[in-house]
């Protein structure tokens, strides 16, 4: 087989070599007709064209005929019905065979092991030793007869016998005994090739022709002054002459023609747009990153850690994606919020807490699919400190600034800007604005959301047309502390608002986190005062959180080190957790009501599980590497079993929970596992019924 095709390649060499020369031959014969005048090659020749020449346009000068060879078979039949009787109808077959034979022979070969294949076999073996034999009695009658030449007359002809005796002895012991068969070598099964499997290789085969060039004429012309003045004359006459046409043209035709200008400038418009492969231009970052990131997309959805098992009340955080844009490098994360409806995209606020370093801000948004580059990006002049997505309207976002203002950006829409913003007019705060959540619609369908602030109001923005208007809900005014002014008028205390959070139940209730360490139960429909007042920590509070199974449980961090779980008719905390450092947020887990997970500013993340452990994280463990970095912001994704961590250097790490931080209650025998929110509720009313008794009895 190597052989065939060497030579196949040889020759192919030997033919283009032959054709190359002949090419050469050509031209240098061309050339020696040319050069033999040498008044000839100083003129130019210009081409003339035949009479029956067809005149083409560009565009069927640039058209391109394309030809596809396929193995179908052109006299296959395309069209052959059968009978279905399962069916009971006639249906046209879709597969037709496209194979063409051209050469067939029967083969007579009989194979060896068969009676006949014996048989001949047994047949050549006699016919070759009976010839074998024939030889050796010659050869021995010739060696007896030079032997005994000169012993012929005294032996005689009694010598004849006994030779042609001997002889017929030897042939019939030669056949008597068994013959070895000879050793057959074995076929190289790595470099074997079969004469019967070969296919046919077609030969290879040039097909040229050979044209006439066309046929040339010398020309030769001077230009005069007056030959290029005549030339200007009649090109001015035609310019005339196609104003005048213009002239007398309607104004229907005018339009139409001006309609044609347009369409063809926004075409060529259309044609230089990039926007076009925007798209197509993501999918495939997406498809880069999904190979760059496959290891830790294999870890988000397979990898469990195994170390679990052996492990009864702790638990491990495993690292997967560490989102950060190089403008938002020296920005500090001030608010992290998952999509309510594409699950993997969150947005991150980037602002700074050092008040005496105030910039910028960004809004960036994130997703799972690609971790390299932000899906949206849009910058502020003032820090944002707080963000809310809603859930209705997931493309709408409302960020709160640190100058006061509050913004809405619209994801649809591909502008920096933000579609709505407050203003001074507006009635903006005067403090950085520390929480916003969006609210149901009111009365008109119009979208309204709530803001706190630092300057104790409590606000409520609705969306009317294109306007932001404002109305205060509550001012807070710290209990038991007033100032007198200059006329010796009594002035409550403005208490400074840091976070807020609605009930899930009940609409109307809200509570406020204050930075005197206070928490406030509002409603409202009351204005002036509070429902109720809870002492809760000895600083700033720095996040409250309703959960999201029970109605009556809240959870409460700040930075005097304590995470604190309450229900909301008791005045005093239910359980308290001290974590060595300021903590900078909370967050319940959403597929269980036990489960919460704390962020503090030494870089560590603690998770808890009070059904395991009421006394203690089931794990802590340090997120950056660094151990100046403090995390700010967690918050749980609603579907898949992972969290994200922001940090003052504006990184956003994204953590996958190990099996023991997402305990499912175990399957009984003979019983089916209750699952739902009755079952999550009457778990932490199990918790909350065993401090209830221990209060009690205190």
């Amino acid at each position: 087989m190597p052989h065939c095709w060497t030579f196949k390649y040889f020759l192919f060499f030997a033919i283009s070599l032959a054709s190359g020369r002949m090419v050469n031959e050509r031209d240098e014969d061309s050339g020696t007709e040319v050069g033999e005048g040498t008044d000839e090659w100083a003129q130019s020749k210009a081409t003339v064209k035949p009479p029956d020449q067809l005149e083409l346009t560009d565009a069927e000068l640039k058209e391109e005929f394309t030809r596809i060879l396929t193995a179908n078979n052109p006299h296959a039949p395309q069209n052959i019905v059968r009978y279905s009787f399962k069916e009971g109808t006639y249906k046209l077959i879709g597969f037709v065979d496209q194979l063409a034979v051209h050469f067939t022979q029967v083969g007579n070969l009989i194979p060896k092991d068969s009676d006949e294949g014996r048989r001949q076999h047994y047949r050549d073996e006699l016919a070759a030793g009976s010839q074998e034999s024939a030889k050796l009695v010659i050869s021995e009658t010739e060696i007896l007869e030079e032997e005994e030449e000169p012993k012929e007359a005294e032996a005689g002809s009694q010598t004849d016998v006994p030779i042609v005796e001997a002889s017929q002895k030897v042939a019939e012991e030669e056949l008597m005994t068994p013959k070895q068969p000879k050793e057959r070598k074995l076929t190289n099964k790595f470099n074997f090739s079969e004469r019967a499997s070969q296919t046919f290789n077609n030969p290879l085969r040039d097909r040229e022709c050979q044209m006439e060039p066309p046929p040339r004429t010398n020309f030769s012309a001077t230009a005069n002054q007056w030959e290029i003045y005549d030339a200007y004359m009649e090109e001015l006459e035609k310019q005339e002459k196609t104003k005048e046409k213009e002239k007398t043209k309607t104004p229907v035709a005018k339009k139409m023609g001006k309609m044609a200008m347009r369409k063809m400038t926004s075409l060529e418009s259309q044609s230089d747009d990039i926007t076009k492969v925007t798209q197509a231009a993501k999918i495939v970052e997406r498809m880069v990153n999904q190979n760059t990131y496959d290891d830790v997309a294999q870890d988000f959805k397979y990898y469990e850690d195994a170390a679990d098992e052996y492990r009864d009340q702790e638990g491990t955080l495993l690292p997967l994606w560490k989102f950060q844009n190089d403008k938002a490098k020296r920005l500090a994360v001030t608010a992290l919020f998952w999509n309510p409806k594409y699950n993997d995209l969150f947005a991150v606020g980037h602002g700074s807490y050092d008040f005496m370093k105030q910039s910028r801000g960004m809004l960036l948004l994130y997703s799972m699919k690609n971790p390299s580059f932000p899906e949206y990006v849009f910058s502020s002049e003032s820090g944002i400190m707080c963000l809310d997505m809603h859930v209705d309207h997931p493309y709408l976002v409302v960020v709160g600034h640190y100058d006061g203002n509050v913004a809405i950006y619209n994801l649809k829409k591909p502008q920096s800007q933000p579609s709505f913003r407050s203003s001074a007019k507006s009635g903006k705060h005067t403090d950085p604005v520390w929480q916003v959540r969006w609210q149901k619609d009111d009365m008109d369908h119009n979208l309204n959301f709530f803001s706190v602030s630092s300057d104790g109001r409590i606000v409520s923005w609705t969306l009317v047309k294109s306007e932001l208007v404002h109305t205060d809900v509550i001012k807070l005014k710290v209990e038991g502390r007033t100032t007198e002014d200059l006329e010796g008028l009594q002035i409550h205390t403005v208490g400074c608002g840091t976070a807020f959070d609605f009930h899930r139940e009940i609409d109307y209730l809200f509570l406020v986190g204050t930075e005197e360490g206070k928490i406030y139960k509002c409603s409202k429909a009351y204005s002036s005062q509070f429902l109720d007042t809870y002492d809760a920590h000895n600083m700033a509070v720095d996040a409250v959180s309703w959960n999201p199974y029970h109605a009556k449980v809240f959870m409460s961090c700040s930075s005097d080190w304590t995470v604190k779980i309450w229900d909301h008719t008791i005045k005093t905390p239910m359980f308290i957790y001290d974590l060595n450092s300021a903590v900078g947020d909370v967050a319940w887990a959403p597929y269980s009501s036990t489960v919460f997970a704390a962020v503090t500013t030494n870089g560590r993340t603690h998770v808890f599980d009070l059904s395991i452990n009421k006394y203690e994280a089931i794990c802590n463990q340090p997120v950056v590497a660094k151990k100046k970095n403090k995390l700010t912001h967690v918050q749980f994704n609603p579907i898949h079993p992972i969290i994200i961590v922001g940090d003052d250097r504006g990184q956003v790490t994204c953590l996958k929970l190990s099996p023991n931080l997402r305990k499912m209650p175990k399957e009984k025998k003979g019983q089916e596992v209750q699952k739902g929110p009755a079952v999550e509720i009457a778990k932490l009313d199990k918790l909350l019924n065993l401090v209830r008794e221990v209060k009690t009895k205190t």
